[in-house]
């Protein structure tokens, strides 16, 4: 008897885990997402000021390459 009782107890341990984290990850994916919508309305911002930082990233990316190869030489 004790030994199905502390297996049924475990099981219901681990299953009020996975849902109080199911919970949690649904929480931090809507967070996510708002932070997501958040960046993409700064970056149109920034864009029709005439600053384009996707494009600037393009730009550095390359010598960030260089560096990193001449690095590892």
């Amino acid at each position: 008897w004790m030994m199905a009782d502390e297996k049924h107890e475990q099981i219901g341990f681990h299953k009020g885990a996975l849902t109080t984290l199911a919970k949690e990850r649904e929480a931090l994916l809507q967070l996510v997402g708002t932070c997501e919508q958040l960046m993409q309305m700064h970056l149109k911002g920034l864009k029709d000021l005439g600053i384009d930082l996707q494009a600037e990233a393009q730009k550095a990316a390359p010598a960030s390459k260089k560096k990193l190869e001449e690095a590892l030489k």
